[in-house]
């Protein structure tokens, strides 16, 4: 068991479910988060040791909530992989800031391999 915590950040439910369950399986505390407002205070809280984030968000998008993270002290070295199912995904993810960057629809293998990855590092 690992005493790793991954949040995770996006409001596609049935993505945050999926998430969640893979990521459990291989041994992680996992925090959902649907609403990105919530985003600084589970941060806070739970003191993540990953962040899985969603680029196209209501409300407070995925690069707003990475630009934020990376200017505060506290969060700015906290890796992020971003994932967005956007062309432009990448580029936007890289300006703000993420550590990796997964297209959606992405394989669940490489997903796991990228966070354990990330988490070893």
């Amino acid at each position: 068991m690992s005493d790793k915590t991954i949040l995770i950040c996006d409001d596609d439910e049935g993505i945050l479910d999926m998430l969640e369950l893979v990521l459990e399986e291989t041994g992680y505390r996992i925090v959902p988060v649907k609403n990105s407002l919530h985003i600084y205070d589970e941060i806070e809280k739970q003191n993540p040791d990953l962040i899985l984030l969603d680029l196209w968000m209501p409300v407070l998008s995925g690069d707003q909530v990475l630009r934020t993270l990376r200017k505060n002290p506290d969060t700015r070295a906290l890796p992020v992989i971003v994932i967005s199912a956007s062309r432009e995904g990448e580029r936007i993810a890289n300006e703000a800031g993420a550590n990796s960057f997964l297209a959606k629809p992405f394989d669940l293998e490489m997903l796991v391999n990228r966070v354990n990855e990330m988490i070893a590092a």
